[in-house]
């Protein structure tokens, strides 16, 4: 059995709200509201949900590169929140991110090889010429050709920019990567082969995922457990193969429901919800779920549900749903 490489307890990131005058807190906007899970070594954990759920401001607090309000987050064995500005620095070798969008994310004043040596640069990882070196290798590992390396990202597509962001984040020899909707921006037959791309480097190098996405269907392919996240937690929690063949949570048969299907006369496998995630400055009571929920009972407007493995069901899957309480 694979060791736990990241280890996440009651992880909560709130925002103040300010109004009024003077300018004073008023209130707190709870992006992350008390999530925990687990990511072994060699394993890809799939977080999915809708726009606004909480998704990237989890995976960048995991990173701390958004301030945590409170709980533990412990990566490789260093517990991330009481890290010094300069054990931060040399914890960073071994935790990196691939951005949602593969142009936003590089210097366009930078060639390829300068973004890509740029970790190498700063953490002072061997002479120049390794650094070069170090430069060639990684793009012939994501599947680009030596010749490019001092071209500007411009000069290339959707697809190529975001394998030059994957060389990047692959430069340190991290032990963990948070891939934020890595594919979300592409083409769609460019999709199928940056996946292919990270699950081979997970293969080759032992790398451990945060994959982010909107998309079950993406995440399906890739990803050894999955989280389904809504209103800032964690709602739906499985092995992948058992959460997309039993489905729970009523949010995550929703969502399985807007996956288009390859035949049209398949039909839906369940209800699309309407309406959209509740605002963080009035959150509903009870489930924040239920406004929007196809099978709410009235109860659901006045308790939160627990989250736990149901009574009956496997102990590795776990929901927050009063329907199997």
């Amino acid at each position: 059995m694979n060791e736990t490489l990241v280890q996440v307890r009651d992880l909560k990131t709130f925002y103040p709200i300010r109004g009024g005058f003077p300018r004073r807190v008023i209130g707190q906007l709870k992006a992350v509201n008390g999530v925990s899970f687990e990511i072994p070594t060699h394993h890809t954990f799939g977080l999915v949900g809708e726009s606004g759920c909480g998704k990237s401001t989890l995976g960048r607090s995991l990173l701390r590169m958004q301030p945590i309000t409170s709980g533990e987050v412990s990566i490789a064995g260093r517990d991330i929140r009481r890290l010094a500005a300069r054990e931060l620095k040399r914890a960073r070798r071994d935790m990196q991110i691939i951005f949602q969008d593969p142009y936003g994310s590089l210097d366009p004043r930078f060639t390829v090889r300068q973004i890509i040596r740029e970790p190498l640069d700063t953490h002072r990882i061997g002479d120049k010429h390794f650094r070069n070196d170090e430069v060639f290798r990684l793009l012939e590992v994501v599947g680009l050709r030596k010749g490019v390396a001092d071209r500007y990202p411009h000069e290339f597509s959707g697809g190529q920019r975001q394998r030059v962001g994957i060389a990047r984040a692959l430069a340190l020899k991290p032990k963990f990567i948070v891939a934020d909707e890595p594919v979300s921006a592409l083409d769609v037959s460019v999709q199928s082969q940056v996946l292919n791309l990270i699950s081979d480097l997970q293969k080759s190098y032992g790398i451990s995922f945060l994959f982010i996405s909107h998309d079950l269907a993406v995440v399906q392919h890739i990803s050894h457990e999955v989280g389904v996240m809504y209103f800032g937690k964690i709602v739906e929690q499985a092995p992948a193969e058992e959460l997309y063949a039993r489905p729970l949570h009523p949010y995550t048969r929703s969502l399985l429901s807007a996956v288009p299907k390859p035949d049209p006369g398949a039909g839906s496998a369940g209800t699309i919800v309407k309406g959209d995630v509740p605002s963080h400055l009035n959150p509903p009571k009870g489930c924040p779920f239920h406004p929007r929920c196809p099978v709410a009972k009235p109860e659901c407007a006045v308790r939160e549900p627990v989250f736990q493995a149901p009574a009956g069901e496997s102990p590795t899957h776990k929901v927050s749903c009063l329907l199997y309480e």
